[in-house]
């Protein structure tokens, strides 16, 4: 094999850690091939996810073995290849962001995916987890022959000069590292507008309230569906039983809990399969409607 830089890259990224004993998952959509890749999990305080509902929320997290002070969600990101495109949604967290993520070029190579072979990048949004992974060490983009496509109203909003006024001391690393990574990527990124198709069989489908232009993509061959839904369900326990508590990890809450409760809905009346970013991996299942809530089931 020639070495080359690519080459040293993936093979320092397949010798930072070792990946999970289940690192890839895989699906058929109708005739698309769908693979759930770990990036490895974060490492959260509670209240990050649980706002001001983290002394509340012991009695639901205690059915799902989980405690209230510290959490560590799965870190999903989905690849789909349909025999023209090779898709990914997110990029991961790359290494600069937590040590326990950042494995997404390790799944990549045990699935034996190179970065070469991505023709698209869909982002669902830019905080850390879900955008750093796009520079290599050399600060390139890691998918070189991919183009990158985020909303407009989320690319506006992290380049905005007046956005990290508007966030919290703790979140100002948010964004001065979607400042540098879109940057960075500038040549090769593209904007869609919600509502739209932004590749054959991939419709944008606005979920806002995560962030100010967070989305979701609706994917479908006939009549199977799939949605990616990023963070706009951001947990598989409290996000769905009490989806009316705001998240602690929502730019916008009141925002967050009209979306989540939307999304909900038309998941559970169309029983429509989801992945979610950050449910237990691979983070594949369905929305199902309680008495007083709804419940995740994992497919």
């Amino acid at each position: 094999m020639k070495i080359t830089r690519r080459t040293m890259i993936l093979g320092s990224a397949a010798l930072a850690g070792t990946l999970p004993l289940r690192s890839i998952a895989s699906t058929q959509l109708g005739q698309i091939q769908i693979d759930t890749l770990t990036d490895g999990n974060l490492v959260l305080p509670g209240a990050m996810i649980l706002g001001d509902h983290q002394a509340d929320a012991g009695a639901i997290l205690t059915r799902y073995g989980l405690g209230a002070d510290q959490l560590t969600p799965d870190c999903n990101v989905t690849l789909l290849r349909d025999g023209t495109n090779t898709v990914l949604f997110d990029v991961g967290a790359g290494a600069n962001f937590q040590p326990s993520a950042g494995k997404l070029l390790s799944s990549l190579e045990a699935l034996g995916v190179s970065p070469e072979e991505v023709t698209h990048v869909l982002f669902t949004h830019a905080h850390p987890d879900h955008l750093w992974g796009v520079l290599d060490d050399f600060d390139e983009p890691v998918f070189m022959n991919a183009a990158h496509l985020i909303s407009r109203t989320e690319r506006d909003f992290w380049l905005d000069p007046n956005t990290p006024d508007l966030l919290g001391e703790e979140r100002l690393a948010f964004a001065a590292g979607a400042i540098r990574n879109l940057n960075a990527i500038e040549a090769v990124l593209e904007t869609f507008e919600d509502g739209g198709e932004v590749l054959p069989g991939i419709a944008a489908f606005g979920t806002h309230g995560h962030t100010p232009g967070h989305t979701s993509f609706e994917i479908r061959d006939g009549s199977d569906s799939l949605m990616i839904i990023g963070d706009a369900i951001g947990n598989h326990h409290v996000g769905f039983e009490v989806p009316d508590w705001a998240s602690g990890s929502d730019q916008d809450g009141d925002m967050g809990i009209a979306t989540r409760k939307t999304l909900l809905d038309r998941l559970a009346a169309e029983q429509m399969a989801m992945i979610g970013y950050h449910f237990p991996f691979p983070g594949m299942g369905r929305a199902e409607k309680t008495d007083s809530g709804y419940r995740f089931v994992a497919a």
